[in-house]
């Protein structure tokens, strides 16, 4: 029996992988969110989170109007790309996927030579004899930005559950005499729900977090929450202040999946949100 126990823990090396990446840092988090920098028990970080209510706030909105953006593009998307030709759906995926592998600074910083007063887009207003644009430092950049980086991620869910759908149910659905809307309303829609679940959590989770796409296209006039974070690691110095914010993030995030995974449990077993 204690060499089937042992077996059974080397074949499951993610065990480990999340006791030492995921249990150790949140427990280190929790730590230094309840005490202060001599190590003792305080609940004044933790009392000092309303200061921040705004900021937190701004953050849930920059990120539910981003992932509704990317919704409102990657559900069209990943459906025209299902009804394309295998080999077609192949090399749009992939180039879909391409600006992936490029570094997430890099892309964000790439966007900078872009929207920037000097960039591309304004280098051609000015061109034509028109005024040009101020873009960057705005929030219309950060929303741009976010959806930009993080569009794949809302595409390629809806667009893995749309190509396992069943479709002798669609084919039966316009055999009863269903026009197209109510084939894609009644059937469709339903049938990839557990995508766009799981596209909206992937899409939400990072936009609230995060803090590099706000400096570099923001100018430091956007401040969410993830900036403030990231304040208080880096410049700061205060970790417990820092893990107590990230604490709270942490919450919304648990909340934000917690909600996907009920929404999505009747279809569990087509590929739904899974924490």
């Amino acid at each position: 029996m204690k060499r089937i126990h042992k077996a059974s823990l080397t074949d499951k090396p993610y065990l480990v992988w999340a006791v030492l990446f995921i249990i150790v840092p949140l427990i280190m988090v929790l730590y230094y969110s309840f005490t202060d920098s001599s190590g003792a028990f305080t609940l004044k970080y933790i009392q000092a989170l309303p200061n921040y209510t705004s900021t937190i706030l701004l953050s849930i909105i920059y990120g539910v109007f981003a992932t509704v953006i990317c919704l409102i593009f990657g559900y069209p998307a990943a459906y025209f790309i299902s009804k394309l030709k295998v080999n077609a759906q192949g090399m749009t995926v992939l180039l879909i996927m391409l600006p992936m592998w490029m570094n997430f600074l890099i892309r964000t910083y790439s966007l900078m030579t872009i929207l920037g007063d000097t960039g591309i887009i304004n280098t051609f207003l000015t061109s034509i004899g028109l005024k040009p644009l101020e873009m960057l430092n705005t929030g219309g950049a950060v929303m741009f930005g976010m959806v930009y980086n993080f569009l794949p991620f809302m595409i390629l869910p809806v667009y893995s559950v749309i190509t396992k759908m069943d479709h002798s149910l669609i084919e039966a659905a316009q055999d009863l005499g269903a026009s197209r809307f109510h084939v894609f309303r009644r059937v469709t829609l339903p049938l990839s729900l557990p995508g766009v679940l799981s596209g909206i959590t992937m899409v939400f989770v990072p936009c609230v977090s995060t803090f590099y796409i706000t400096q570099k296209l923001g100018g430091g006039r956007i401040v969410l929450i993830g900036d403030v974070i990231e304040t208080q690691f880096q410049s700061a110095n205060n970790y417990n202040l820092g893990a107590s914010l990230s604490f709270v993030l942490m919450v919304l995030m648990l909340i934000c999946l917690g909600v996907m995974n009920y929404l999505g449990a009747d279809n569990e077993n087509e590929g739904g949100v899974i924490i």
